[in-house]
């Protein structure tokens, strides 16, 4: 038999399936009306497995595992669709729309800002490149910053995100969850460290390096290769630095930044001391209130799924579905449950997009966690 012939043979094929599909999603709607009128669950595992069976019999053994994938996917299909027609509604969306409604026009320029660490922290430079003029809070810790927009004290804040060799910084991943703060802005930043000490000092004089952990990590192959250098962790870059030029000291060198040096008169010993020359950071701008201003094409969401085969799937696949680009999808451990974890999503998406909409809103009621963590334009 020809191919064009085989083809014509699917295409026939397909025809019936797709009124099929349509009949069977229409049959599940009509369940969902009456799982609502006698207050039943969506979710109804047991059946789920006898209809896995009868089809596994059906197909045969050669189709098995093909078989299960399709139906897994109907199933999760139909649970969505139940579940909208049982309650339509959902408050995330609402809220987006809102957001979308009513952000102003542009990003603002002029701002109150807070910001992890002392001037030069490359925090600071962040919010240099997002406000042409910002006034500038410092605090100690990540939890000062969300705690500086909480209060009102400032109307955002500067926290780094993620680097392209150090990977995610979780504490603020935990905050943004812990306080339902949004991101409404990012930057990524290009983070070139340097080792700076006092004048006259040499590399050969040196006994301690004071940064922030996420630096120390990124010039790991530099701090190996001087194995008689203490590293000791500080709260900040710049903290370091400025520790460095209050100190005194002849036998102790910070990595920071090459801005750090001028800012706290102390000299460059060696620069690009990083793993990489391709060593980014991004950095977000939080806010109390959501706020989508227009351009806004990334998308960020934590999660978690259920412990069983396939959630994962069934939650890539809804984006799959809509030609979507996930960015980013990570994955850590939660402490204190067993083989149990915490998914970082973003994803290239208009949040205004209807369609997406409906996947934020199925994923809201279906997951028992999930946490959207805003709609944004990242700049370079």
């Amino acid at each position: 038999m020809e191919i064009q012939e085989l083809r014509k043979k699917i295409d026939a094929i397909d025809d019936q399936l797709a009124r099929l599909f349509k009949e069977r999603m229409d049959v599940s709607l009509s369940i969902a009306q009456y799982k609502k009128e006698n207050k039943l669950p969506v979710l109804d595992r047991g059946r789920e497995r006898e209809v896995l069976i009868r089809v596994s019999d059906i197909v045969g053994e050669d189709y098995q595992g093909y078989a299960k994938i399709l139906y897994r996917t109907l199933f999760d299909m139909s649970r969505s669709a139940q579940l909208m027609a049982i309650d339509g509604q959902s408050e995330l969306t609402e809220a987006i729309k809102t957001a979308v409604a009513e952000t102003p026009a542009q990003f603002p320029q002029r701002a109150t800002v807070a910001c992890q660490g002392v001037e030069g922290a490359y925090s600071q430079q962040a919010c240099d490149k997002l406000f042409s003029l910002a006034d500038v809070m410092y605090f100690n810790r990540f939890d000062g910053v969300f705690q500086a927009v909480n209060a009102g004290l400032c109307q955002y804040g500067i926290l780094p995100i993620e680097n392209s060799a150090a990977g995610s910084v979780t504490e603020v991943y935990d905050l943004m969850k812990k306080y339902d703060f949004y991101i409404c802005r990012s930057v990524k930043l290009k983070v070139d460290h340097a080792l700076l000490a006092m004048g006259g000092v040499k590399l050969a004089n040196v006994r301690e390096v004071v940064s922030h952990q996420q630096a120390i990590s990124q010039c790991s192959k530099f701090l190996k290769a001087n194995p008689q250098i203490k590293v000791t962790v500080m709260e900040n870059t710049a903290a370091a630095a400025k520790y460095v030029a209050g100190s005194g000291r002849r036998d102790v060198a910070a990595i920071a930044s090459v801005g750090c040096a001028e800012l706290y008169g102390l000299q460059i010993l060696d620069e690009g001391i990083q793993d990489t020359d391709h060593n980014y950071t991004r950095f977000i701008c939080i806010s109390k209130k959501m706020q989508i201003f227009p351009g806004a094409n990334r998308i960020s969401l934590m999660l978690t799924v259920p412990h069983r085969p396939g959630s994962l799937y069934a939650v890539i696949s809804k984006f799959s579905s809509l030609g979507l680009n996930l960015n980013k999808l990570e994955s850590r451990p939660m402490a204190g449950k067993d083989f149990e974890f915490m998914f970082y999503f973003d994803l290239e998406a208009s949040p205004s997009a209807p369609e997406l909409l409906n996947i934020l809103a199925q994923m809201e009621k279906e997951l028992t966690s999930f946490s959207f963590l805003g709609g944004y334009q990242e700049i370079f």
